[in-house]
């Protein structure tokens, strides 16, 4: 097999690894140690197991008190008469809806819609039924279904204020009074949510919190189909680690993940966007995962449940949690995966919502890399182009090497069909004589293949880095290119790459196979229309990679094929 076959498969199967790799993370995500889901068509779900150190009891679990099932029409009208509170602060518009105090809209102000740039982006929104709701499991408690009322104060993040909080009521029933209170501060897209329990009966309440993120099941807007990326629930438990739980698999009643624990947090994430109940203590917790509704748009719930301290006959308590809701934006997400005695909130791993694909423990340093360059530079676009050519750096003897074996491989195109020519149809013949020239040349033929397969994990890792970077979301870099994380609008990065490409196949030995040279003048047009529908900054990456490799494979052959001439004419 000659050399510039196996470089063409190489490349091949590099491309096609990328794209596998993409399906199977959308397709197949990670699954933890099979465990039974809980039952679509439970109403509650089901109770966590007590930790003896602390006293509290199994939740009640009388009919409707955590409602499973999407709205009816009448339900709908209900909603519809449930009064919006818009709170606003530096990053977000917030709306609660006073029915059941469910934040069921969150409007990101500093970035913009994927569809239409002259709107911000909305992460709940009603068109996708996509809402943060909670309540309490126990007799009389509030749930996301109950009415609340919201008591007057401010609804907007003034200059020097640090925090604003909204606080709704339920009815009282039996003289017990629950509060439910949001907390929204300045510079944070962590929101704190907390349930201030009166007791005025006479007997004591032992309750539960849930915490539940709702979705229907459809991909964002937006969304290129060539790039796809995980949309979904993701669980974190420290013994079952980072785990995506697939739409399909909930739909099915097959879906496999954690459900009893003392920590880790519930999340929903799509691409560049999460969303992440945390809740703060160390308590034993029940995760849930179910489908809510079939039809042609689906609905599904994923939450879990955690033990609220039992209030004794005229007690007042407090029990709070977390939601993260906004970017996933590496730094932010790694300070709240601390501990809260270094600055975080303890919600370890929040960082794995970032989607690197099975290269994470690659991609992570080289996006590292790519922020500690920005700052300095201060334009992703030539943060990119600097990036990969570090990186091209960093493996120039590699490259070199590669470049030598395929130059070297070009001088010897003559001899090979001279040598095609001689043999005729007889392979076994051919294959000795190639064999025993490259031997005498010490010419090794897998040597322009072995070096670029050692580069491929990086060249992976970094392709997913960039997908997954919502750093360069709507980041512009030069002219018209004003969305790295989009496609570019006139097509100019793919048509330099696909010539790029070109250019790089007429540096290469000519196959001696004519269907084989045909094949090799055909891949870069296929491989560039592929790449019309990749982000601009994915693409500018690879365009850069291939200049210089240009570069380098030029000024080697050149090299190369001066000794050689040298050499015959000193022969001569």
């Amino acid at each position: 097999m000659d050399t510039r076959r196996l470089i063409l498969l190489c490349t091949f199967f590099f491309s096609l690894a990328m794209l596998w790799d993409a399906w199977q993370t959308y397709n197949n995500p990670q699954e933890a140690t099979p465990t039974a889901s809980s039952p679509a068509s439970s109403s509650v779900p089901a109770a966590p197991v007590p930790v003896p150190s602390v006293d509290v009891p199994a939740p009640s679990a009388p009919a409707g008190a955590v409602p499973t099932v999407a709205p009816t029409a009448a339900e709908a009208e209900t909603a519809a008469k449930g009064e919006i509170v818009e709170v606003r602060t530096d990053l977000f518009v917030a709306q609660v809806s006073t029915l059941g105090g469910d934040l069921i809209g969150l409007e990101l102000t500093n970035y913009k819609a994927t569809e239409d740039n002259s709107r911000n982006f909305k992460l709940f929104d009603i068109r996708h039924r996509y809402a943060a709701q909670s309540g309490l499991i126990g007799d009389g408690l509030p749930n996301h279904k109950t009415m609340f009322s919201a008591l007057p104060g401010k609804r907007e993040l003034s200059a020097g204020e640090d925090s604003i909080s909204l606080k709704l009521e339920a009815p009282a029933v039996n003289g017990v009074k629950v509060s439910k209170i949001y907390t929204f501060k300045r510079n944070s897209y962590l929101i704190d949510l907390a349930y201030e329990i009166d007791n005025g009966s006479q007997k004591e309440i032992a309750a539960h919190a849930y915490y539940q993120l709702q979705r229907d099941t459809q991909t964002p807007a937006g969304e290129s189909s060539m790039v796809s990326t995980f949309t979904g629930p993701a669980e974190y438990t420290e013994q079952g680690k980072f785990q995506k739980i697939d739409f399909k698999d909930i739909e099915k009643g097959s879906a496999k993940f954690e459900q009893k624990a003392d920590n880790g947090w519930m999340a929903m994430i799509q691409h560049y966007f999460v969303s992440a109940w945390i809740p703060r203590e160390k308590l034993p917790r029940e995760y849930y995962v179910r489908s809510l509704e079939g039809g042609a748009n689906p609905l599904v719930a994923a939450g879990l449940i955690v033990p609220v301290q039992v209030a004794a006959p005229g007690a007042r308590l407090s029990h709070a949690a977390s939601l993260y809701a906004g970017p996933q934006i590496q730094s932010i997400l790694n300070q709240l995966s601390k501990p809260v005695e270094e600055g975080g909130i303890g919600a370890q791993g929040l960082a794995l919502v970032v989607d690197y694909g099975w290269l994470t423990i690659v991609a992570a340093p080289i996006f590292w890399l790519l922020e500690v360059i920005n700052k300095v530079i201060g334009n992703w676009g030539w943060s990119i182009v600097l990036l990969t050519i570090l990186i091209k750096a960093l493996f120039f003897p590699l490259s070199a090497a590669s470049y030598k074996s395929m130059a070297k491989m070009r001088t010897l195109t003559p001899r090979l069909q001279a040598l095609k020519e001689r043999c005729g149809n007889d392979k076994q013949k051919l294959n000795m004589e190639m064999m025993n020239l490259y031997k005498m040349e010490k010419v090794n033929p897998l040597g322009g293949c072995l070096p670029i397969l050692i580069q491929i994990p990086v060249f992976i890792a970094l392709y997913w880095a960039l997908l997954g970077a919502v750093e360069i979301r709507n980041a512009p870099w030069i002219l018209w290119i004003q969305d790295l994380s989009s496609q570019d609008p006139y097509y100019v990065l793919p048509i330099v790459m696909m010539a790029t490409m070109l250019i790089q196949t007429r540096l290469n030995p000519t196959p001696p196979d004519p269907i084989q040279a045909k094949i090799a003048m055909i891949m870069p047009f296929a491989f560039g229309v592929m790449f019309f529908f990749f982000p601009a900054g994915l693409v500018l990456y690879w365009v850069v990679n291939n200049l210089l490799s240009i570069a380098q494979q030029w000024q080697i052959t050149r090299m190369i094929e001066r000794g050689g001439k040298a050499a015959n004419d000193a022969k001569a």
